[in-house]
């Protein structure tokens, strides 16, 4: 499969640490030394997934080599949806006029994306699709309690489009060689880590810190798992993108896999945590700047729990 163009939407306003001090106690200096984050990416009332998606299209369209109406497969990932019923994916085959696309709905927590990459592959396996969209994409100020001390203090909002086709239409495309996820809802505390209950409490973290242990486990096991499998090593990876949960995340990451900070690209000190999107975010801020052979890694861990890596060469 390839990358075929990337767009992305973050919302203008920024919301920074000050702002919790009176809702929950915690000091700027504390959530920034124990997450990293300085802001947070805070949509207006009026955005919702649905229209941070349309505009993340908008962004990918110019660099896009084909008609948006060949795409025959749009999937929404996401687990904050606006409407569970007219999707993402459905608005955008309305929006741009997709007639003969499939369009489908994707949760899986913060492996949505991958997970969407995955069923995009096995669609093109079955000859059911040739060109997809995937808009990943999380609204989590609609559903955060910015006076949980947990967890209020974490979140983001932004939008991401991929447009991904079975074969490589132009020279530049990015290849996605390999994609390998995992669902974890096996493990002692995995169902209540993490939830979004819209009418009982919104998005909480009650056990952050099996979150993070468990993050720091999966996310370089996986990306080791399709390096080897693949014939690669630490050494030919070029940027190394984990989902943006926790700053803390990316150095603990680098000492146990002894590479350096900088292979790491991260925006979570001025975006928060964007949920499912983001590291399809991060790839999608930087694609400008990946060069011809560039080996990256996406590697995400998610709440369920769930988890995923994939390996692109440019």
């Amino acid at each position: 499969m390839y990358i075929n163009a990337t767009g992305f939407y973050v919302p203008e306003a920024r919301v920074d640490n000050q702002h919790f001090l009176e809702l929950n106690g915690l000091t700027s200096e504390w959530i920034e030394q124990r997450t990293g984050i300085r802001t947070r990416a805070i949509a207006k009332p009026e955005e919702n997934i649905n229209t941070m998606s349309m505009e993340a299209i908008r962004n990918a369209l110019p660099l896009l080599p084909y008609d948006i109406t060949e795409v025959d497969l749009i999937i929404s990932a996401s687990y904050s949806p606006y409407d569970t019923v007219a999707t993402a994916a459905h608005k955008a085959q309305f929006e741009f006029n997709i007639e003969n696309a499939k369009a489908l709905y994707l949760s899986s927590a913060c492996s949505s994306f991958l997970n969407a990459l995955e069923v995009v592959e096995g669609y093109f396996a079955m000859g059911k699709a040739s060109k997809a969209l995937i808009l990943g994409a999380d609204k989590n100020s609609a559903y955060w309690n910015e006076t949980d001390p947990k967890a209020g203090h974490l979140w983001g909002d932004a939008a991401a489009a991929f447009f991904i086709s079975k074969e490589r239409i132009t020279e530049k495309d990015p290849e996605i060689i390999e994609i390998y996820t995992q669902g974890l809802g096996y493990l002692p505390k995995a169902p209540e880590a993490v939830h979004l209950r819209p009418r009982d409490g919104g998005i909480m973290m009650p056990e952050g810190r099996d979150v993070f242990i468990q993050a720091c486990t999966y996310m370089p096991k996986n990306v080791l798992f399709l390096l080897e499998k693949n014939g690669y090593t630490l050494n030919d990876l070029s940027y190394f993108i984990g989902h943006q949960a926790n700053m803390r995340i990316m150095p603990n990451i680098a000492k146990q896999l002894n590479l350096p900070e900088e292979k790491f690209l991260h925006n979570i000190e001025e975006l928060g945590n964007t949920g499912s999107v983001s590291s399809a975010l991060v790839y999608a801020q930087n694609a400008h700047t990946f060069k011809k052979n560039d080996l990256i890694a996406l590697t995400v861990f998610g709440g369920g729990y769930s988890t995923g890596a994939c390996l692109i060469k440019c």
